[in-house]
């Protein structure tokens, strides 16, 4: 297995989650004629590691660009947005993905990302290397966001978690679980996760949706997601856990009431959006009971932050309501 990047707590912090002392790994202007690099995901590749990249560019164009990194940290990415060819179907027609996830499954990295096709949806494509990419049909109608694949099959079919939406920015949101049997055509929509009464936890009281692709531990599927608060100064996003069951992911185990990791440091806070942090991707390894979790700043750059499983695992079963 390959090693995940890693950097201890610091001394005399309690935190769950703490952030990497040179952080933003990825900046806003690190490729030509970018505006802002953010909301990324990444994956092991061959000797090394692969991601898809949103890249939005000085025009504000939003579109997702491969890269590569041999210790995922310091990162090449591609200066031309990936271009897609026919998968399991010829209409790839798309105004602009964003916010993409990537997990490999069965024999292929599948990637999502929040596809344009007349207003918001979740877009799917595929690839094996890459470099060559093939889209597939959009999973569900617009409006949706946040397209979240399991990283395996659940009963012998597909599954995914979204977030239905408007084609704005979105003053509400739950977290929604839909199933496939090949990629094409989605139904079992089930309702995984609400949006909490303020009085219970604020932070998560105006939307919710999910971040990295789920992780399977003995406590069953342990998800990251981000909530938002809107405040007298706009919307805010933090980082949450919950423990969805094994068998049936629709089953909400445990779920924090505190956030794991709010905006509270410079590149967090200011940017092209305030107050943003939202996890997209996560390198773990079990056996040593590490985690490293990719998020976007202030929708501006990428950032990096660690944790232990069990820790995060422990705090969400005594943090639940």
């Amino acid at each position: 297995m390959k090693k995940i990047p890693w950097q201890d707590r610091p001394k005399n912090s309690n935190e769950i989650i703490w952030r990497y002392s040179e952080n933003p790994i990825i900046n806003r202007f690190a490729i030509p004629n970018s505006n802002s690099v953010f909301n990324s995901a990444v994956v092991p590749f061959e000797d090394g590691f692969a991601g898809v990249f949103r890249c939005d560019n000085k025009a504000v164009q939003m579109n997702i660009f491969a890269g590569f990194s041999k210790n995922a940290l310091d990162w090449e990415i591609n200066h031309k947005p990936i271009q897609m060819k026919a998968g399991n179907t010829t209409m790839i027609d798309s105004d602009y993905k964003y916010d993409p996830r990537v997990v490999f499954i069965d024999d292929r990295y599948w990637i999502t990302w929040c596809n344009g096709y007349h207003g918001p949806t979740i877009g799917i494509g595929y690839t094996f290397d890459f470099k060559e990419f093939f889209q597939c049909e959009n999973a569900f109608l617009p409006f949706n966001r946040n397209g979240v694949l399991f990283p395996q099959k659940i009963d012998g079919k597909y599954a995914m978690l979204s977030r239905p939406s408007d084609n704005g920015h979105t003053p509400f949101g739950d977290i929604y679980l839909s199933y496939s049997p090949d990629m094409k055509y989605w139904g079992e929509h089930r309702c995984v996760m609400k949006t909490a009464a303020f009085e219970q936890s604020g932070w998560q009281s105006t939307k919710i949706g999910a971040g990295p692709i789920p992780i399977l531990t003995s406590e069953g599927w342990l998800m990251l997601y981000h909530g938002v608060i809107n405040t007298c100064n706009g919307f805010r996003y933090a980082m949450g856990a919950a423990i969805l069951d094994k068998e049936q992911p629709d089953i909400v185990k445990y779920r924090t009431r505190d956030y794991l990791l709010g905006p509270a440091v410079n590149y967090e806070q200011v940017g092209d959006v305030p107050n943003v942090v939202f996890p997209c991707a996560a390198l773990h390894d079990i056996e040593e009971d590490k985690i490293a979790i990719y998020y976007g700043a202030a929708d501006t750059v990428v950032a990096l932050a660690f944790g232990h499983i069990s820790e995060i695992i422990e705090f969400t079963k005594n943090n639940s309501f």
